[in-house]
């Protein structure tokens, strides 16, 4: 349908209909919160990334809507269809194989169009696998970078583990079962054995498991369980101490303050983050700004 057809329709409807976007359930359908049910059963068309899930959680629920498959293969054919349903007055609930749609999840060209048209939409909260993972991981929650899936493959996963090394945020991410040895032995090298990391599998479900400890130790772990091998992950790690975490960050600038009156900035650096602990690239940026605003 061309821009000028959009517009057109719009004009034609005075009341367009509402894009709910609804959460649910990780795994216990207990979970599902009254009003995502109430939102629902009133909706005339529910787009769903696995229509069978989707018909099966209905079916729990005792509801019957009309269902139409939204995924990553077809959302970019489904985008118009579901937006001319919105248009006609229907209001159109948007649900995920399993906790809250679009987090890793398909829908943004959806979301997209829906905005570009202006047209009204609501979140309805519930279940989210990297909220309740980094929830009891016991790493820090005021500051978190969400990374959802690393790439598939070994190549390109491990320079995204090197390029998210010396972050400071708590890591969240989630992964397949089929590749969650080998990244946690790449986290090993990457970010270090002893970097602190929570593993949570199968959430809310029968099997819901929480690992933590190190890197090396939550691996060894895993690897020892008998059904370490299925589910689903979502992994929460700890981010990289920030400068002068070891002392305090004025300790470590009074030290290079001191060097820099003898050596360069590189030799103050690497003398300052052996005596303080701070990672020596920390250090040597901090040296660097104290040189240049001495000159």
């Amino acid at each position: 349908m061309s821009a000028n057809a959009w517009e057109i329709l719009q004009v034609l409807v005075a009341d367009p209909g509402t894009l709910f976007v609804v959460a649910t359930p990780l795994g216990n359908l207990e979970d599902m919160t009254p009003r995502a049910r109430d939102t629902l059963a009133r909706v005339t068309l529910v787009a769903a990334e696995d229509t069978r899930r989707a018909s099966q959680l209905l079916t729990h629920l005792g509801l019957k809507q009309r269902l139409v498959s939204l995924h990553e293969h077809n959302e970019s054919e489904r985008v118009h269809e579901i937006v001319a349903a919105l248009l006609r007055g229907e209001d159109v609930a948007l649900i995920s194989d399993a906790g809250t749609p679009l987090i890793s999840d398909p829908g943004y060209r959806l979301m997209a169009s829906v905005r570009e048209q202006r047209l009204p939409v609501s979140p309805v909260p519930g279940c989210c696998a990297a909220i309740a993972a980094l929830s009891v991981s016991g790493l820090p929650t005021d500051r978190f970078r969400f990374e959802g899936f690393l790439p598939a493959k070994s190549s390109a996963r491990r320079k995204r583990l090197e390029a998210l090394a010396d972050i400071s945020e708590t890591l969240v991410l989630y992964e397949s079962v089929h590749r969650m040895g080998d990244v946690l032995a790449e986290m090993e090298q990457i970010l270090g054995a002893d970097r602190p990391v929570t593993v949570a599998r199968e959430l809310t479900k029968l099997f819901e498991t929480v690992y933590r400890g190190t890197i090396a130790e939550v691996r060894q772990a895993l690897e020892a369980d008998p059904g370490g091998r299925k589910g689903e992950f979502t992994v929460v790690v700890a981010g990289q101490p920030e400068a002068g975490a070891g002392v305090a960050a004025t300790e470590l600038e009074r030290i290079l303050k001191i060097l820099l009156r003898s050596v360069s900035a590189k030799e103050a650096a690497t003398v300052a983050a052996e005596i303080t602990g701070t990672r020596k690239r920390e250090a040597y940026q901090l040296a660097n700004r104290l040189r240049d605003q001495a000159d």
